[in-house]
């Protein structure tokens, strides 16, 4: 028994000396005043939330394996592609079918892509995450050294937000990284492209799929969907220079014209000058060559990754066949 009492004791003590620690560094200090000077926040109300705050060890672990960094595309796909997200998404889309239809023809994007992204991002609102999005925001904001100037500004616009709409920072759940809600967006992006799509004075993506539809369309169309237009052209290859046109960044950096003098050739028609992204990926067919066009380019606006981008892309063709839209 005592040494059960002894655990637990060296265990509360721990997580106090986080809280202690947080709200008394000297760089949790200077956050402080840039809240306090910036955007008018109480210092004292900071400091009881930050005593509030539980640092979470396994979110510094997790951050070093994310599925769409460590997964092939062939591994990656399957975790989401599945008659169990067909049939799941078919529900989902007939439910919310006006709001779909709506999405799509003020924003845009089709709804098969919205559809897509909130079955992957968040199993249709079932997978949200159980992690206090403040806790995993300060954990990285101030305990990774090497993502803290990133994860610093999505606390700031975390407790801007829940600021304005009265929401308490402690109630909001999410996943490891922070990312919110049917849609998991971060907060950045909560603040800048979440919409209140159904008029009812508050933006809630998380028991909202209305918004939660509204905010995705809103997302594709702030960064440059193209309406009507391809996401992806398959091509095929030959010679012994077609990898010299590949390329580790998620630009669209090169031109057809300039990847057909390296052994390209889409098996559609396209004009020399459309700005491309060259890629390759294996299937169980073997390995492809595709051009990512600029809609595969917002899709990995969403999450910067070519399997998570060409999983949506495949789910949503899915989707439109199966519902026939």
């Amino acid at each position: 028994m005592f040494r059960i009492i002894s655990v637990m004791s060296i265990l509360l003590l721990s997580q106090s000396a986080f809280a202690i620690r947080f709200s008394q560094q000297e760089d949790v200090q200077a956050f402080f005043k840039i809240l306090v000077e910036e955007h008018q926040f109480d210092k004292q109300q900071l400091v009881t939330w930050f005593d509030q705050i539980h640092y979470q060890e396994s979110i510094i672990k997790a951050l070093s394996r994310p599925a769409e960094k460590t997964k092939t595309y062939q591994s990656y796909k399957p975790m989401f592609v599945s008659e169990t997200t067909l049939s799941k998404g078919e529900a989902f889309y007939k439910e919310h079918q006006s709001a779909f239809d709506r999405a799509e023809k003020e924003y845009g994007v089709p709804s098969e892509v919205i559809l897509s992204i909130i079955a992957i991002e968040s199993r249709f609102g079932k997978n949200q995450g159980s992690f206090r999005v403040i806790d995993a925001l300060a954990t990285i904001g101030f305990f990774d050294p090497k993502r803290e100037r990133y994860f610093k500004k999505e606390l700031k616009e975390f407790l801007l937000f829940v600021r304005k709409e009265g929401i308490s920072p402690f109630d909001v759940m999410g996943s490891y990284a922070g990312a919110m809600g049917y849609t998991q967006f971060m907060p950045s992006s909560l603040r800048a492209y979440a919409v209140d799509f159904d008029k009812d004075g508050h933006t809630d993506i998380w028991n909202n799929p209305v918004d939660a539809i509204g905010s995705v369309a809103n997302y594709f169309r702030k960064h440059r969907w193209q309406e009507g237009r391809k996401v992806t052209v398959q091509a095929n290859v030959s010679g012994d220079q077609f990898e010299s046109a590949l390329s580790n960044r998620l630009k669209l950096s090169t031109t057809v014209g300039e990847t057909a003098s390296l052994g390209w050739t889409p098996i559609l028609p396209m004009n020399d000058d459309e700005p491309v992204l060259p890629f390759k990926i294996e299937t169980e067919q073997g390995m492809e060559y595709w051009y990512g066009l600029k809609n595969f380019y917002v899709i990995t606006r969403y999450n910067h990754s070519l399997v998570y981008a060409m999983t949506v892309h495949h789910l949503s063709q899915l989707f439109e066949a199966q519902l026939k839209l």
